[in-house]
């Protein structure tokens, strides 16, 4: 049985982050220049996409970053999306591909039953935390809790199930090539407030819990010295921002956006799980219920969209697969679209999202073309 525990090399990762990070923030706290956004050879669309993406990321209080992949012309476009990202629940769907990978080898079917143990709890959105523990729950129901309602017990229940290192090999072949690093949410968590104290890795699933439920801020914060039985004062860093932003500069869960959304044209194109499996994963993604003021807000009338959100402190994730239906005899218009927000999270990074859907159909981007063959997987 995998075991959620955090070890002392990932833990030892945090203390040295702002070392491994202050390159990273430097390159991040200023717009990309049109050599950094640019393509081997811009899109048509590209220029008027780039100047409204400038002008949406200028009015924001923090950073945007945006990659555009038009499916049928292979043209593609990135506004700071070589730069790493932290993806949030984007993880959820490698673990989603590493999941039905296992049922197309029959190894897992969509009705084998998981026990939902009490070390799998951990708090957010979703139906699975409703279930005592101790009951047996569909692979499938899970699936559906973690992409349409990004639950996160069902999540790691998954996880546990498939092994760590099957979703970190899928996440290798379609995200990152050198090297992902995708954590249980558990760990997310512990790997954050590890950052104010190095007994943050044994905290229990009840632990985090109760963390959640102590609400934001500083109340957070004295209830982990609670739980820790130690003092605010020993810890080494003094907020859940600064905790959060040590634990961003590790890059666990993060990739680029340009690599995200490789793995998601990959997706749609059928290379990263056989038929059955493609037109499973993308159904639940259409029925997404998460983050539904961010890009599907801002995208034109009939558009289909399967996407993942992602949702964390200070960061937001919307990253999917947009689809105008056949209009004639023209095929279907698909566009990957992968965005991320930073700095600034709420209400604020949500219409920052729509504005960037927005600006890449006023761009043109949508424009309809005959899909070019791809190879099958």
């Amino acid at each position: 049985m995998l075991r959620f525990t955090l070890s002392a090399v990932v833990l030892a990762s945090l203390l040295l982050a702002d070392v491994r990070g202050a390159h990273a923030r430097d390159a991040q706290t200023r717009a990309p220049s049109a050599g950094e956004v640019a393509t081997l050879e811009a899109p048509p669309w590209a220029a008027d996409l780039d100047r409204r993406l400038r002008s949406i990321d200028h009015a924001f209080g923090g950073e945007i970053g945006v990659y555009v992949h038009h499916l049928g012309r292979d043209e593609t476009w990135g506004f700071r999306a070589d730069e790493t990202w932290y993806l949030a629940s984007g993880v959820k769907v490698p673990v989603a591909i590493a999941v039905l990978r296992e049922i197309e080898q029959e190894w897992l079917s969509l009705d084998s039953r998981i026990t939902l143990l009490a070390t799998d709890l951990v708090d957010g959105a979703g139906g699975t935390n409703a279930h005592p523990v101790g009951t047996r729950l569909r692979i499938g129901y899970l699936l559906e809790q973690m992409i349409v309602y990004s639950d996160n017990t069902a999540t790691d229940m998954l996880i546990r199930t498939v092994g760590l290192g099957q979703v970190n090999a899928v996440a290798n072949e379609l995200i990152a090539a050198q090297g992902a690093h995708i954590t249980s949410l558990a760990d997310v968590r512990r790997l954050a407030y590890g950052a104010f104290h190095p007994g943050a890795a044994g905290l229990s699933s009840q632990d985090l819990l109760a963390l959640q439920r102590a609400g934001t801020g500083q109340a957070r914060v004295r209830k982990l010295a609670e739980l820790l039985r130690v003092s605010p004062d020993t810890f080494a860093v003094p907020s859940l921002d600064s905790a959060f932003e040590r634990y961003y500069a590790t890059e666990a869960n993060s990739a680029t956006l340009r690599d995200y959304g490789r793995m998601l044209a990959s997706l749609q194109q059928g290379l990263a799980l056989e038929p059955e499996g493609t037109r499973h994963l993308l159904g639940v993604m259409a029925r997404v219920q998460t983050g539904r003021q961010r890009i599907r807000a801002g995208l034109p009338p009939g558009a289909h969209f399967a996407n993942k959100t992602g949702t964390q402190h200070r960061r937001l994730c919307d990253s999917g697969i947009v689809t105008m239906p056949a209009v004639g005899d023209r095929a279907p218009v698909r566009v990957v679209i992968a965005a991320c927000v930073r700095g600034v999270a709420g209400a604020a990074g949500e219409r920052a999202l729509r504005d960037v859907a927005a600006a890449v159909t006023a761009a043109g981007v949508f424009s309809a073309t005959d899909p070019m063959p791809v190879p099958r997987r």
